[in-house]
């Protein structure tokens, strides 16, 4: 086995999900379809509910913001005219949701009213996340050697949460000690890992930050933030460059972390 030595100063390992703790399949496959297939229903059995609405505004700001982008579904508002406008305004919804969804985007309010639905799903029984077989152990024996360990992820923190806390191997939530997302800064920005390092209280350079995506892992090399790049099936193809330039894991077995002093 391959085995890469953690810097001596590294004492915070950050983790990405999709990809990383989790397979890329159980995203692709199941969690965003969920979305698609289930997001009319959804929204005609909450949208009552102030949090739906909510959810709706904010998409409606969103789609008002990419008015000028070719394809852009627009939302429009509800009007006196009875329940045939309000389906109306529904499958618009449904529209900006599933044509934002077309184009892997990451906005703030799509990946609330995700979170929500995800939310329904996971507390009813209706799924469960699914992690590599070796993330578990690994985190556990990081923790044990005095490692704090935390996600950053493009999911909400709340999505974040559901997974870890409904998952194949139960409610692991205990396992991590805290969570970000792209309400911090995107992830291909380098600013978004010194305000992390800010928000636990470390130097970038006491963080190990674990990912499959090469542009994340250059943003966190700008910041002097320590990188590992997790060869996972079903993840990416390196370039003969990135596969070069990175250390590369396929497990998180693989990390031989620095001896206590």
């Amino acid at each position: 086995m391959v085995v890469l030595s953690v810097p001596a100063e590294v004492t915070v390992i950050l983790l990405d999900i999709e990809g990383t703790t989790t397979p890329i399949a159980f995203v692709k496959d199941i969690l965003f379809p969920y979305i698609k297939e289930n997001v009319k229903e959804y929204l005609q059995t909450h949208w009552e509910e102030e949090e739906c609405q909510e959810d709706v505004g904010l998409l409606r700001r969103q789609a008002e913001e990419d008015s000028h982008l070719e394809g852009a579904v627009p939302i429009p508002a509800v009007s006196d005219n009875g329940a045939a406008d309000l389906q109306q305004v529904i499958q618009a919804v449904v529209d900006n949701v599933c044509w934002q969804m077309s184009l892997d985007r990451k906005t703030t309010a799509l990946k609330q009213l995700q979170g929500h639905m995800w939310r329904a799903a996971f507390t009813a029984g209706r799924m469960k996340a699914e992690f590599f077989e070796d993330v578990v152990p690994a985190v556990r024996k990081w923790r044990e050697a005095g490692m704090k360990v935390y996600i950053y992820s493009s999911g909400s923190v709340e999505a974040q949460k559901l997974l870890f806390g409904h998952s194949t191997e139960g409610d692991i939530l205990e396992l991590f000690d805290g969570h970000f997302d792209t309400k911090i800064g995107h992830k291909v920005e380098s600013e978004s890992y010194r305000k992390i390092a800010d928000s636990i209280g470390c130097s970038t350079n006491n963080i190990l930050f674990l990912t499959d995506v090469t542009l994340e892992a250059s943003a966190a090399e700008e910041a002097d933030v320590h990188v590992a790049v997790v060869v996972r099936p079903g993840n990416a193809g390196l370039t003969d460059d990135e596969k070069t330039h990175y250390s590369l894991i396929t497990s998180f077995g693989e990390l031989d972390l620095p001896a206590s002093p």
